[in-house]
Parts: C-alpha cells; sequence; structure tokens
C-alpha cells in the first residue's frame, strides 16, 4: 500500500462513510479556527452543542466508571435466556462440574470485592443469588448461596461497624441486593447436612467391596463411579472452607469461613482461641482446594476459558450464572462497566493472606499496655493487610469505648504514663479533658488501623487536637496547684497524675509526629531532593521523642525510688541510675542515622551541587510547607522553621563529615542495645536493618570523603534496600 495513501480519504478506512456522512481530513480548518478562537467559543457538529458535551460520561477508574453495555433489560428476560437454569445439568456428573465452577468463581468474585470493586458486579453477578426462593429444589446450590449471603452481610456488618469503609466507598454499599432471604440465620444448619449427605458418599465410595452392601441405600453423587472419590473430595473442602471462614469474623466479634467470621465477633476477645483453629482448618482447606485443581481440569466438560493465568475456576471452565451486567439497571446506583475478576489462583492467594493476617490478630495476647500495642498495631501495617483484617482488629481494639471491651481508656492512659496502679480508680477520670484525652486515644487507635494514605492524613490532622488538649490540661494544672508545684512524697494525688499525664502526652503527640513523617516514605511521598529537609525534620522529632521518653522514664522511676531513698546513694547506685533505657538508645540510634544523613545531603547539595532540582512550580520554601503544614499547625516542635531548616544544613561540608562520622555512632549503638531487646524479635529485627544502613552509609561517606570532590564521574544515589525509612547510601562511576 502506498503511504502516502494514509494521508487520504479512503473507502475502506475503518470509520465508514453513510449517505449522510462523508469523512475527510479537517486538520488544515481546524487549524485556522485556533488562530480565530477566543475564550468560551467552541467548534462543534449539528449533532454536539454544549448540552451534549456538559452531559457526557467521563471514562475513569473502573470502579467509578458509568460505561453501559447490557446484555438484558431485565432479570427475568436473562433468565428465559438461560442464563441460571435450575437444575444447573440435567446429567448429574456436568451438574457437579458446573457447581464447583460456581463455587470456585464466586470466591473469585468475593476477592475481588475485598478488594474494592462494587459487591453487585462481582458476588452478586451470580443470578443464582439475586432469586434466592429459584434453588430451593437443588440443596447444594440453595445452601451454599445462603452462606454466601450471610457471609456478605458479616463482611459488610464488619467494615460499616469498623467505619474503615470510608477508604472504599464501594465496599459497604448493597444497591438494595438480597443480602437476607428467608431462613438465611439456618444457613449453617442447611450446609452441614448437604456437607454430612456427601461425607456418606464419600465413605460409601471409598469403603470396600465386601462393606458396600449396607451402604446401596445412598445415592452416589453423580454417575461415573471412577470420578465419584474426587468430585466428593473437592465440594467437602470448598463447603468446609466456606463454612468456617464466615464463622471466624463472627467469633472475632464472638466449620470454616463463616466460622471465622463468627468467632471473630465475640467480645472482650472471648473467640479469638477457637478463630485461630478455624483459621487453621481454613488454611488447610485452601490447600485441599488448591490440590483439586489438577483433578478438575482433567476431567473438566466442554472448552476451557483461555489462559490458565486469568482463570476463575479450578477447572478452567466459565462458570454457569454469572452476567456483570444483571444488576446494571435493576441497582442503581451500580457502576455498569464491566470490570476485571481475579483469577482463581489469586483468589486463592488473597485468602490465604487474610487468613494469615487475621491469625496475626488472634496470636496477640491483649496487652494492656499502650506502647507495646502500638507497636504490635505498626507492625501488623508493615505487610500491607486489605481492609477486612484492618476492620476487625480495629473492631477487636476497640469495643464500646474500652480497649478489647474490657480495659477502660483511663486505665490505659494511667499506664501509659507509668502512674501506679493504686491510681486506676482515681476520681481525676471524670475530669472532662481526661475524658477528651480518652476518646483522642480511642480515635488514634482507630486510625492506625486504617490504609497507609488514609492513616497519614488523618495522624496530621489530629496533631491539633493533641496539642489543644495539653494546653488545656496544663491550664487546669496550673490553675488547681499552681505554677511551683513539683512531684514529691506528699504531693497531691491529682497533682502528680495531671503532671505525668502531661508528659505522657507530650510523648505520645511526638510519636504520631514520627509515624507521620515515617508513613511519607512508605507511601513515597518524598523525591530525593528533599530528602534532606525531610531527615531533618524526623531528626528534629526523634531528639523530642527521646527527650520526652526519657522525662517520663525518670520521673516515674523517681517517684517509685523516693520513699525508700537512701540518705547517700552508692557508686553502684549512682552507675545504676545514669544507665541509659533500651528504648531511649534504640532511638538514639535513629537519631544518628538521621542526622548523619541529613549532614551528607547538605554536604552534597553544598558542595557537589547535587540533589538539587529546582522547580518551576514552588520553591524549595513551598515543598517544606506542603509536606510538614500540619506539624507546623500544630506546632510540633516549638520555634522549628524553613529557616532553621537553612541554618542548619547551609554549612554542612565534607571535612566536618569526616571527623565526625554519625553512620558509625548508629552502627555502634545498634550493636550494643541488642540485649536489651532479647524478648522482642520485632526490635531486634529492626536493629539490625538499622545497622545495616549504618555500615554502609559509614564506608559510603568515607569513600565519597576521599574521592568525591575531585572525581566528576563518581555518582551518589539513595536507595531503601535495608530499610523502608533510612536510605542507604550508593556510590557508582558513571
Amino acid at each position: 500500500m502506498d503511504r502516502h495513501a494514509l494521508h487520504q480519504p479512503s473507502s475502506s478506512s475503518s470509520i465508514p462513510a453513510t449517505a449522510n456522512t462523508v469523512w475527510a481530513d479537517a486538520s488544515s480548518l481546524l487549524e485556522a479556527a485556533c488562530k480565530d478562537l477566543r475564550d468560551g467559543e467552541l467548534i462543534h457538529g449539528e449533532n454536539f452543542n454544549l448540552y451534549a458535551a456538559m452531559s457526557a460520561l467521563e471514562i475513569m477508574d473502573p470502579k467509578m466508571d458509568s460505561g453501559i453495555v447490557n446484555r438484558y433489560c431485565s432479570f427475568d428476560e436473562a433468565i428465559e435466556d438461560g442464563v441460571a437454569p435450575v437444575p444447573i445439568s440435567s446429567d448429574k456428573t456436568t451438574d457437579v462440574q458446573c457447581m464447583i465452577d460456581i463455587m470456585d468463581h464466586l470466591l473469585t468474585c468475593e476477592a475481588t470485592w475485598h478488594k474494592g470493586h462494587s459487591l453487585a458486579q462481582t458476588v452478586f453477578s451470580c443470578a443464582y443469588l439475586l432469586r434466592p426462593e429459584r434453588t430451593s429444589s437443588h440443596a447444594l446450590l440453595h445452601s451454599y448461596c445462603k452462606v454466601i449471603r450471610a457471609t456478605c452481610k458479616a463482611v459488610i456488618t464488619v467494615v460499616s461497624d469498623a467505619r474503615t469503609h470510608e477508604e472504599e466507598d464501594l465496599f459497604t454499599m448493597a444497591y438494595g441486593l438480597p443480602l437476607s432471604g428467608d431462613g438465611d440465620e439456618k444457613c449453617l444448619s442447611l450446609l452441614n447436612a448437604v456437607e454430612e449427605n456427601i461425607s456418606r458418599q464419600l465413605r460409601a465410595c471409598k469403603a470396600p467391596s465386601s462393606k458396600r452392601k449396607p451402604l446401596e441405600d445412598i445415592e452416589p453423587l453423580q454417575t461415573n463411579s471412577d470420578l465419584e472419590e474426587g468430585y466428593c473430595k473437592a465440594l467437602l473442602c470448598r463447603l468446609r472452607f466456606r463454612k468456617v471462614l464466615s464463622c471466624v469474623f463472627s467469633k472475632m466479634r464472638a466449620v470454616h469461613f463463616f466460622h471465622v467470621l463468627t468467632c471473630m465477633r465475640r467480645p472482650q476477645g472471648r473467640g479469638l482461641e477457637l478463630a485461630r483453629k478455624h483459621i487453621a482448618s481454613c488454611i488447610s482447606e485452601l490447600g485441599i482446594i488448591l490440590k483439586s485443581a489438577e483433578f478438575l481440569m482433567s476431567n473438566a466438560y466442554g472448552t476451557c476459558e483461555d489462559g490458565t493465568e486469568d482463570r476463575t475456576t479450578a477447572s478452567g471452565h466459565q462458570a454457569i450464572g454469572f452476567d456483570a451486567s444483571l444488576n446494571s439497571r435493576i441497582s442503581a446506583p451500580t457502576p455498569p462497566r464491566s470490570i476485571k475478576i481475579l483469577s482463581w489462583k489469586k483468589a486463592i492467594e488473597y485468602f490465604e493472606k487474610l487468613l494469615h493476617d487475621l491469625d496475626i490478630i488472634c496470636s496477640y495476647p491483649l496487652d494492656p499496655s499502650l506502647e507495646v500495642l502500638l507497636r504490635f498495631v505498626a507492625q501488623f501495617q508493615k505487610a500491607q493487610p486489605d481492609l477486612v483484617a484492618r476492620a476487625l482488629l480495629q473492631l477487636l481494639l476497640v469495643q464500646d469505648g474500652k480497649l478489647y471491651g474490657r480495659c477502660p481508656m483511663f486505665s490505659l492512659i494511667i499506664r501509659a504514663a507509668r502512674l501506679p496502679e493504686v491510681f486506676l480508680h482515681h476520681d481525676i477520670q471524670k475530669n472532662e479533658y481526661v475524658v477528651q484525652l480518652g476518646q483522642l486515644v480511642i480515635n488514634m487507635l482507630k486510625i492506625l488501623c486504617t490504609n497507609a494514605a488514609w492513616q497519614r492524613r488523618k495522624l496530621g490532622k489530629i496533631l491539633q487536637d493533641w496539642r489543644v488538649i495539653y494546653v488545656q490540661i496544663e491550664l487546669a494544672f496550673r490553675k488547681e496547684f499552681g505554677e511551683g508545684s513539683s512531684v514529691s512524697n506528699g504531693e497531691n494525688a491529682s497533682a502528680r497524675i495531671l503532671k505525668h499525664i502531661l508528659i505522657w502526652v507530650e510523648e505520645q503527640t511526638y510519636w504520631i509526629s514520627h509515624r507521620f513523617l515515617v508513613l511519607g516514605f512508605e507511601l513515597e511521598l518524598y523525591s530525593p531532593s528533599e530528602y534532606c529537609m525531610v531527615y531533618w525534620y524526623l531528626y528534629v522529632v526523634l531528639i523530642r521523642l527521646a527527650e520526652k521518653t526519657h522525662l517520663k522514664m525518670t520521673v516515674s522511676d523517681g517517684s517509685a525510688k523516693q520513699k525508700g531513698k537512701k540518705r547517700k546513694d552508692s557508686p553502684k547506685d549512682l552507675a545504676r541510675d545514669t544507665r541509659i533505657p533500651p528504648a531511649i538508645l534504640f532511638l538514639q540510634c535513629q537519631i544518628c542515622l538521621a542526622e548523619g544523613l541529613t549532614l551528607l545531603l547538605a554536604a552534597l547539595r553544598n558542595e557537589l551541587m547535587v540533589l538539587q532540582s529546582p522547580s518551576p512550580f514552588n520553591s524549595e520554601h513551598e515543598r517544606f510547607m506542603q509536606h510538614f503544614e500540619l506539624l507546623q499547625k500544630a506546632c510540633i516542635p516549638d520555634n522549628i522553621s524553613y529557616p532553621s531548616f537553612k541554618e542548619s544544613t547551609s554549612c554542612a561540608r565534607f571535612s566536618t563529615l569526616a571527623m565526625y562520622n554519625y553512620f558509625k555512632d548508629a552502627q555502634k549503638i545498634a550493636k550494643e542495645v541488642r540485649n536489651g531487646f532479647s524478648n522482642d524479635p520485632d526490635r531486634l529485627a529492626e536493629l539490625r536493618l538499622l545497622e545495616q544502613v549504618a555500615e554502609h552509609n559509614s564506608i559510603a561517606l568515607n569513600v565519597i570523603c576521599q574521592v568525591g570532590a575531585l572525581d566528576p564521574t563518581l555518582k551518589v544515589s539513595f536507595e531503601f534496600i535495608h530499610h523502608p525509612c533510612f536510605a542507604t547510601v550508593v556510590v557508582k562511576r558513571s
């Protein structure tokens, strides 16, 4: 074909011309018109005007897009067309195969729903769920559909109660779908009856020929005796998984998936031990489901789906009874655009991870220490748990305004402030500011259970609330007890409680600030040119956090020792008193790393002029405010601003860094403090990562100091290969 013909109108165009339409190249006309157009003017054809432009549908994320393609105008039309036949097939073997495919496709739809797509386009794309009464003649299908509806209802309740659904607005929207049906409360008993019947059929086909006569009255599952055992096992593992998983959710609030739901919803964590047993059963059944794929694929009926990676059933055959567009007309405002359902293997992987995350939650010992709890939640979030797991964690932590439903917030604050338990029932807990502080703790725990982006945004906003409550308690303290009140043996109990709480509130405020900054690395919000200001701010916050933590420990230990204090301290006592606690050394290690990275980055900018990327859109000062505006509004820390940052980093030079290597200090502290965390594997793992960063950065600094200023081929980059927050300096020759 002549390449010049591409520029000419052709009768073989992919967009055919009609009697009323002729396609022509209008580029020159449009270019000329653009020169004459003024603001607000529009060129359009007779069939397209401003009203049509305003009414046009925007194509965007599949979760929100309203593009619509319908095969059927109504559910009845779909049924008449044979979308969801009951029975599925007159051939029993085909019926069983189709039933297993339906179970598998529902599993993939459920995983896709959990990932944030709408319920109407995923689980309830199954026509069998839309009219529950149609399946009553098919015991297996009927009972399975009932437990699916019950599971969906339980999950929606969990996420709605936790209010984490704000992350995914579509998750809890039911669109008027039949989540509840007559007799759904008896779904487990129906499923148990079906399971028992299939178990008897399995025992019958496995029995030796001499014992088969008494079992002849048991009707086989399907007609092919050679396949009976395989199909019975494939059905049983799917039924048991579904049953127990549902109960875990309720037992964490309070058989297999349904049992998991039930156990996890029991109050005060009473169902956690039982939930763990059900979780283990679920994981075991998932393994059996995965193994059944080989048998099902080898005996699949008809043609299979193209591509084994994208198949949504174990057999590879397309499931009967599903149409994602069914709800587009009957359930407004459903986004009717078709979405991509997860593959069967990815759905299995999703539920394996979900169960693993739930097992971690259930294994937590319900420690009443807030410090331990915050570390647990932060560590749990590193695994990036999905919405359902985080919702269940939040409901476990906060029940009826209490921790685990049994520990009042005032008791939690008293322990966190390291006050004696004799104050647990003090009347000061009725003080309005103390009550408000308890509510702030509840809000903080709920926020920490949200996803990283939502969590960071909310933590930044509640910093001002923590700052305000600190000022209010401080003013109330001064008004009640005066400026010069000190913690002494005969001091008023209320004054002592408020003093300890004030110190703890400041410490907690800096902990939230630290969490806010660290999440920025996880979300990749900082560019390399901004690392210097970020590590500087992190350094300042870590110093204040270490100071407040040490002050809390000192005041607490001093109060405890005053009663039995000796007249003259021995040298041994003095040495013991000056020993720095491991928690402070852990923070000191991070302080050295943050300070070392700050000065290294500043020296690279000042001497080698690297990592400087002036933006045409905003200045460095504006970027500073964009990242730290919420901290600045809350005055965290006091008297810290952009000029402070510039003053601290403007004189950084490699000659100074060579004389004092902060990375060596961090490496030394990390080694020394290990023994202090011998019973804390998470802290030990963190220390090893910090030590690796310090070791690599110390070597990199020596290389840069020796040849960096003289060798233009030396390239310095920062990568997070050891630690998610503290960068490793990589030095290469170009």
